[in-house]
């Protein structure tokens, strides 16, 4: 039995990570807005972060992070902003694009166990949807904010706001569509792999740790 449930993780960790990296090298993954994208990676992060725990979630949001990184470089599309960050310093570029996504999914394990314990799972899955998104745009932006603010790329963007306004207003209508699809795609997801009996229950810790 501990067989066939380690089988069936390492399974969909493996599923998952084949739709990030599709999403990362075709155009189902960003829609390209301005210097920000709108991206839909989000939802099979939160989908291991269901199924696998928060080992799973910080895998997945690993391979998120590194193919967001790439992009920098133009492997897997071009991020116009990354490009820039990029040239600024290497090094911060990677900090930036990886460590926010792999804290969260991470955090998304953590979140589904907590929510999980009240016993809908389908509101579990509807609040990790959201906050896959809602994290990833929080830490994404810190991250920019922290290591790039006083770059004159980052104080011309900003334009004289202070960093809420700053970010509120440059996340804008992208932010709202990746906390809105996200939520909707990752509860109905949800809802049928608890059905298909695919997310452990909340007293088990059988996940992928």
């Amino acid at each position: 039995m501990k067989t066939q449930t380690k089988t069936t993780q390492l399974t969909i960790l493996g599923l998952m990570t084949a739709v990030l990296l599709l999403m990362a090298y075709t155009p189902l993954g960003y829609l390209n807005i301005g210097p920000l994208a709108i991206t839909f990676n989000v939802i099979p992060v939160a989908i291991c972060a269901i199924t696998l725990g928060p080992a799973g979630g910080a895998a997945a949001g690993a391979v998120f992070g590194l193919t967001s990184f790439l992009q920098c470089i133009g492997v897997g599309g071009t991020s116009a902003m990354g490009a820039v960050l990029f040239e600024i310093n290497p090094f911060f570029a990677f900090i930036q694009r990886f460590v926010p996504r792999f804290l969260d999914g991470l955090l998304l394990g953590y979140i589904f166990r907590a929510v999980r314990k009240s016993g809908n799972v389908y509101a579990a899955c509807l609040v990790t949807g959201f906050c896959s998104a809602f994290l990833n745009t929080v830490f994404f932006m810190t991250a920019l904010v922290v290591l790039f603010g006083n770059t004159d790329y980052v104080q011309g963007l900003m334009g004289g706001k202070n960093v809420i306004v700053f970010i509120c207003t440059f996340v804008g209508i992208n932010a709202v569509c990746e906390m809105i699809s996200s939520t909707i795609l990752t509860g109905a997801i949800g809802a049928a792999l608890s059905k298909a009996r695919l997310i452990p229950a909340p007293q088990n810790k059988k996940a992928l740790e």
